[in-house]
Parts: C-alpha cells; sequence; structure tokens
C-alpha cells in the first residue's frame, strides 16, 4: 500500500497524533497488507542549488521521515531532485541532505530512490546515476537507502522493456545490485521508448504493452517484490485499479 501523509502539493506539514498512529498500524494489521509506503511531498528538492528551497526540502523530508516512524511504514520513496545547475553538485547536495534527514530520524523506515523518466535536470534516469547518489550517502546511513523501480520512467529514460527486458535488469543488477531493489512503480507508458517524459498509461494499453508485465509477475527476482500502480483512474478509480490489479494477478497466475 502507498499513500501521502500529508497533502503532496503544499508545503504544510501534519504530525500524527499517537492515537491516530496506533489506529493505523492496527487497521494495517488486520487488513492483510504485508508493505507499506509513503511517497513525499511533490516541492522536496534535495538537489537543488538554492540554498532556501534544500534547507525547507530538508525539514519537509525530515518531518516525512517522521511521520513514517509514528506509522510503521516500511519505506519512503522519494524522487531524487533537480540539480538545476551542475549534475556532480546536484548528486553531492542530495546525498549530503538524504544523509542528514536519516541521521535526524533513526529507525526501521527505508527510503526508496525513484528512477526518473530524465526530463530536464532531473536526477535519477540512469541506474549508474543513482547508484553514484548511494555511494556518496554516508555510510553510517547507507544500508537504510534503496531503489523503486517506475516501468513507465525507466521505458521513458531509454531501457528497453520491450525488446531488452533481460538485459535492462542484468544492467539493474550489475550497477545497483538485486538487494538495493526493494520495490517496483507498474504504470504502462503513454510515450515512446527512450521519449523522456513521464506519462503513466494503464497496464497493456501504452507503449510498453502486456507482456513485459506478465515476465516482471513471474520473473524470479521481480514477482517477490512489492508492488504499486499508479495508473490512470478514468471515470470510476476504484473499478479501474480493480481492473488493472485483477489483469496483473492473472499474468502471476
Amino acid at each position: 500500500m502507498q499513500l501521502f501523509t500529508k497533502q503532496a502539493s503544499r508545503w504544510a506539514e501534519r504530525e500524527c497524533a499517537p492515537e491516530e498512529s496506533s489506529a493505523f498500524v492496527a487497521a494495517v494489521s488486520d487488513s492483510g497488507v504485508h508493505v507499506t509506503t509513503a511517497h513525499d511531498s511533490y516541492l522536496i528538492n534535495l538537489a537543488s542549488p538554492n540554498p532556501l528551497l534544500r534547507s525547507r526540502s530538508l525539514e519537509s523530508f525530515v518531518r516525512e521521515l517522521g511521520r513514517c516512524e509514528s506509522l510503521r511504514l516500511d519505506f519512503l520513496v522519494s524522487h531524487p531532485g533537480n540539480f538545476m545547475d551542475d549534475r556532480a553538485a546536484g548528486i553531492a547536495r542530495n546525498a549530503e541532505s538524504i544523509s542528514e534527514g536519516l541521521a535526524r530520524v533513526p529507525g526501521r523506515t527505508t527510503l526508496l530512490l525513484e528512477t526518473t523518466a530524465g526530463c530536464g535536470t532531473a536526477i535519477g534516469s540512469t541506474f549508474e546515476e543513482l547508484a553514484s547518489l548511494i555511494d556518496a550517502v554516508d555510510v553510517s546511513v547507507r544500508a537504510r537507502v534503496g531503489v523503486c523501480v517506475d516501468t513507465a520512467h525507466i521505458f521513458a529514460a531509454g531501457y528497453d522493456l520491450v525488446s531488452d527486458f533481460d538485459g535492462v535488469w542484468a544492467r539493474f543488477s550489475d550497477t545497483i545490485g538485486w538487494p538495493r531493489l526493494h520495490m517496483l512503480h507498474l504504470n504502462d507508458s503513454k510515450v515512446p521508448h527512450g521519449s523522456r517524459r513521464d506519462r503513466h498509461e494503464l497496464i497493456g494499453e501504452g507503449a510498453i504493452g502486456a507482456e513485459a508485465f506478465r515476465r516482471i509477475m513471474t520473473h524470479q527476482r521481480l514477482a517477490p517484490l512489492a508492488k504499486v500502480i499508479e495508473t490512470p483512474k478514468l471515470d470510476d478509480a476504484e473499478v479501474t485499479d480493480r481492473r488493472m490489479l485483477s489483469l496483473l494477478r492473472s499474468f502471476a497466475a
């Protein structure tokens, strides 16, 4: 289950009251949900060269980690940010901010850096770049950093899940390593391979197509991982999501 612990498009923060957290933990325990994750605010940019924005982003990131700990969430998915000026400097700023944030909020929640489509100055569109970012995180907290692969994002970034499925995952294994991969965002793509644009489509109805998702759902390494859909909702979100989940489960069967 993926959720937002606050409004994702506003800086306003909130606290999780003890009774709220206890009720949430108890409800999750009774639900059969095995993995819980939050997605942090879309406004956070830990790679920003602007001191004010970076400071504000770091404080929001720390508050987000605090809420994750209060709710006993397994993971926090985060976009690596935009470097704006120089890529190497942006990666260094991001790693420094991640290191500080995780040190300030010790606990069980693992940070998952999400792969990006590569638009503009976004960090994280290549496995090599994510590996460099993780390697730059302080060793004292590096074990709490992993990766969330979004299928639509890596396809748009140039990883061909249609024609080179095995090659893509071999490259991930060689560059980042399987132990760092904790979650998949399963989304088809409205845009072509290598377009470097982030446009999600319904499973099996986009440029990736059904077969790649069938292989994911039966792959020895990928099948056991936690998966989340962020596909379009059409006229009825629940009906559409249930259709997507049913399709994915049919692939697994």
